[in-house]
């Protein structure tokens, strides 16, 4: 309009500036609602149906995890969650991106704490941002943490957008604070994602865990004991995708019960790699040498001491509870020195080629039945004592990795 005739131009937009002024000021509130958020409510339910709810190809893959947030109600309470629970989600989602759901439980009656809890979502939901997470938060009134997390496993989540991972914090006080109530919250919380279908992945040493900016250089350990759907090597790639971890190499550790099958097992495990176009070198170890070599050393006393200090703490808590509940607790000694064993020739395996490693990944093992849930914390406190880092990781029964990931 300029050019065609400038003082033409000059009234026209002065008398519309005038026109959306006086509609500012006099203009009637409509209270239709934002267009633009219909649109996004459209859109996310369209999406949101696209998905169906029909298992997702293992190529379409991704983590949604559920992050429990104070699952052993040792932070202060002005703090939602804990630092670096925030960054090892992250570290789970291909450049940080992807949903994440961050759960609290609060202990009581939801008729009396429905207002904290209210207070608690948006203290929680504020943190999320801080830490520019892509998730949500909820918080959930139940009577004690076994029921509300049981609530939250069952119906956290909309068709395929519901978490498929549980991530928590190891227990690490739970004998120094003496909190008896930890061992069976914990085996149920296991139980609970076993039968949810939900695989888990618990942070041990997490006041350690890098943030983005301090730069790792050892390597990421895989102990593959058990089939996981090729869970572990998922986590140990996106987390090479940080910047912490980017110039670490992934070594993956594999057992051998004979010194014959040595050999056939690497090469199956290279060939798989290759496959999956996945750089790492493959450790192939027989415990059966292993087993030589302990029984022939000479500090095989000191080796099993702390299998020697557990059995005398189990059989202090079986003499509490019979003397407690007038019975005596049955079990099977030798499954339970059998245990036992197993946990801490794994542990001493792990401290033996991983002692300088970034971050060691471990199959969890699952809770042994028809056992205290006591005895399963003491076979998990022999796993991971003097890792200083460690993510215990259990799949579920489906692969996450194939040829066309």
């Amino acid at each position: 309009m300029l050019l065609i005739s400038w003082s033409f131009t000059v009234v026209s937009l002065a008398l519309a500036s005038l026109i959306y002024y006086y509609v500012s000021i006099k203009g009637k509130a409509g209270d239709w609602g934002d267009g633009f958020k219909s649109a996004y409510f459209q859109l996310a339910l369209r999406s949101l149906r696209s998905l169906g709810a029909n298992q997702v190809h293992p190529k379409n893959w991704y983590p949604i995890p559920l992050v429990f947030c104070r699952p052993w109600g040792k932070l202060p309470e002005n703090v939602p969650c804990h630092p670096k629970l925030a960054d090892f989600a992250n570290c789970m989602k291909k450049k940080g991106r992807g949903m994440s759901i961050f759960v609290s439980i609060l202990d009581g009656d939801y008729h009396e704490l429905a207002e904290d809890a209210k207070e608690a979502c948006k203290q929680l939901s504020t943190y999320i941002d801080y830490k520019s997470c892509e998730g949500v938060a909820e918080i959930v009134v139940a009577p004690n943490m076994s029921e509300g997390f049981r609530g939250i496993v069952q119906t956290m989540g909309l068709g395929n957008l519901k978490p498929n991972i549980v991530v928590m914090r190891y227990p690490e006080i739970w004998r120094r604070e003496n909190l008896k109530e930890i061992p069976a919250t914990f085996v149920g919380i296991i139980n609970d994602c076993v039968v949810a279908n939900k695989a888990v992945v618990i942070v041990k040493g997490l006041d350690e865990w890098p943030n983005e900016y301090q730069m790792q250089y050892g390597t990421i350990d895989l102990y593959w004991i058990v089939r996981d759907g090729g869970l572990m090597l998922l986590l140990s790639q996106l987390l090479r995708t940080k910047k912490s971890f980017e110039n670490c190499k992934i070594q993956v550790f594999c057992i051998a019960e004979e010194d014959s099958d040595a050999e056939e097992l690497k090469a199956d495990v290279k060939k798989f790699l290759y496959d999956l176009r996945m750089q790492a070198e493959v450790i192939v170890i027989s415990m059966k040498s292993w087993d030589a070599q302990i029984e022939g050393g000479s500090q095989q006393d000191d080796w099993l001491e702390p299998i020697t200090a557990a059995q005398q703490r189990i059989a202090s808590y079986l003499s509490e509870s019979a003397q407690a509940d007038g019975k005596p607790i049955v079990v099977n000694e030798q499954q339970v020195e059998k245990f036992l064993y197993t946990t801490l020739k794994l542990n001493s395996t792990i401290l033996r080629y991983s002692r300088m490693a970034a971050v060691v990944l471990v199959s969890l093992p699952p809770p042994p039945v028809n056992q205290p849930a006591y005895f399963y914390m003491e076979y998990m406190d022999l796993l991971v004592e003097n890792v200083p880092r460690l993510l215990i990781v259990r799949g579920y029964r489906r692969d996450v990795v194939t040829l066309f990931t």
